[in-house]
């Protein structure tokens, strides 16, 4: 018998930015090898828009603090990475936030040029307690690929006062995935793929479905074409490094970029534990053991690994 081709994918679902697609008479065992290509390809391989680089009037480095203002710098820009932007073209775009007197800020309170959209504009970003309160803040907002510490950009040369932060550049959010068996003919091992996307807004489920796709086929065209020399190495070798680089960087992104509750981050930055390479490092019986951890926030923290691919270290 000869490995069968599957169905075209059907959307059996969608609401909002989230959208259920099925594929069908997947040739037994293919399930899994397709539906794993396809949630990694999107969580690390689409483009997505991030603040990268902020100037707050009135804060030299990112642990002041501003006079009538409930936040600090830090829950700020906390704030400000929860916002989603959308792109237009590949060049840096650069925004403001100037507000004064008593009131909330919001991401609605932005003003940027006419190539970036501002997704979620109900986003909370800081709280003015004054009349006399006054928030000014410049934004550059970059284009990039999944997740990038501050570490990995290099030695930027910043003007006085502007502060560097981690880009999430991803527009996914969150990719599930299940298999289940199908008939096909007299066989009943075939299999079914239900895969969920959840996007930011910025790209539609269906869009960014149909990307993945088209990535990993140019990555299988290129395997029949033959692969270039680069710098004297092989593609194997360079994307095996690319690969070893995108996993350190996910490693290195602080706790607080997992939209985590505040209880959660409080008994994890107590326990020591302040990256996403630090929680991996423990297993689940480790991460019971902090003092305050629960079965919630254990919960919790695993959902959110489950989101990058990760996971607990085996018992």
């Amino acid at each position: 018998m000869e490995i069968t081709l599957p169905s075209k994918y059907k959307i059996i679902k969608s609401e909002g930015n989230s959208a259920v697609f099925e594929i069908e008479n997947l040739y037994p065992g293919y399930g899994i090898t397709i539906g794993n290509a396809l949630r990694r390809v999107l969580l690390s391989s689409l483009k997505g828009a991030s603040v990268t680089l902020v100037k707050i009037k009135g804060a030299s480095h990112e642990f002041s603090t501003i006079p009538n203002i409930i936040e600090d710098v830090v829950e700020i820009i906390l704030n400000l990475k929860q916002v989603r932007f959308k792109l237009d073209g590949d060049q840096p775009q650069y925004a403001t936030l100037k507000v004064k007197g008593e009131r909330k800020v919001t991401a609605k309170d932005i003003d940027a040029p006419s190539q970036v959209t501002v997704i979620n504009k109900d986003t909370h970003i800081a709280t003015l307690t004054d009349k006399k309160a006054e928030l000014e803040i410049e934004l550059t907002i970059e284009k990039g690929l999944g997740y990038v510490p501050v570490e990995r950009r290099g030695k930027e040369k910043l003007e006085i006062g502007a502060i560097a932060i981690d880009a999430i550049y991803t527009p996914i959010r969150k990719v599930n995935y299940e298999v289940e068996n199908m008939r096909v003919g007299d066989r009943t091992d075939f299999n079914r793929i239900k895969l969920l996307v959840e996007t930011d807004g910025s790209i539609s489920p269906e869009e960014s479905f149909r990307k993945a796709i088209n990535i990993l086929i140019d990555q299988f065209n290129s395997l029949i074409q033959g692969a270039e020399v680069s710098n004297g190495k092989s593609s194997k070798e360079i994307i095996e490094a690319e690969s070893k680089e995108s996993i350190e960087d996910i490693t290195k992104m602080k706790i607080e970029d997992l939209n985590l509750s505040t209880r959660t981050i409080n008994t994890l930055t107590a326990g020591g534990v302040k990256t996403v390479g630090g929680l991996i490092k423990k297993t689940e019986s480790g991460l019971r053991e902090i003092d305050g951890m629960g079965d919630a926030g254990v919960k919790e923290i695993k959902k959110s690994l489950m989101k990058l691919g990760l996971s607990f270290r085996e018992e």
